[in-house]
């Protein structure tokens, strides 16, 4: 496996600046939300550092990957290319970086739709991809950023409304999963 330092090393010469920056900035916030909720602070920023590790592939090879290594494509990802490069990079993680813990790999795969009964590493992985300090644009975040740190399933419900509302605005294809996470911690977080 690739120390996070050679990490930082590969994907700073694939990735633009403001990517790159925004994945230091992903790392250490999900450092900060390990510390805040007790889980491993190794894996919660390898997972960080390495979530966008297939993003700055364009759209048709985003596709053409996914074939190549017989990675399952969506009618929706077909359409929307882009939504593929976090199962792409969690297979590049396990098969580049040399990753093979399943919570990172798990948390790498639904950073960008969430999953029901999220375990605490994806959900850390989720909002710290939403929060990081280089991020400025999305409603609420100074709520969001406070309620990440007091209660986190609030907060994933919270990021999870605020999206699907911005991808119906924009009348983009909304992936099923990101629909299926928000109906579950409805029900989660009103118990």
């Amino acid at each position: 496996m690739y120390t996070r330092e050679e990490m930082k090393v590969a994907l700073k010469s694939k990735m633009t600046e403001k990517r790159y920056e925004h994945t230091l900035g992903v790392e250490y916030t999900c450092a900060c939300l390990a510390m805040r909720y007790g889980i491993d602070m190794e894996k919660a920023m390898t997972a960080g550092l390495l979530h966008d590790c297939a993003k700055h592939l364009l759209p048709e090879k985003k596709l053409q990957k996914c074939k190549k290594y017989n990675l399952p494509v969506q009618e929706f990802e077909r359409k929307n290319p882009e939504l593929l490069h976090a199962k792409l990079g969690a297979y590049f993680a396990e098969h580049k970086y040399g990753v093979n813990d399943a919570e990172i790999l798990s948390a790498i795969t639904w950073h960008t739709t969430g999953r029901p009964a999220m375990t605490m590493l994806d959900k850390i992985v989720y909002i710290a991809d939403y929060i990081e300090p280089n991020r400025n644009q999305a409603p609420n975040l100074s709520i969001v950023r406070d309620l990440a740190f007091k209660d986190i399933d609030l907060c994933l419900l919270t990021i999870l409304q605020d999206s699907l509302d911005y991808l119906n605005k924009k009348k983009v294809a909304v992936d099923p999963m990101t629909k299926e996470t928000y109906d579950y911690y409805v029900s989660f977080v009103e118990k």
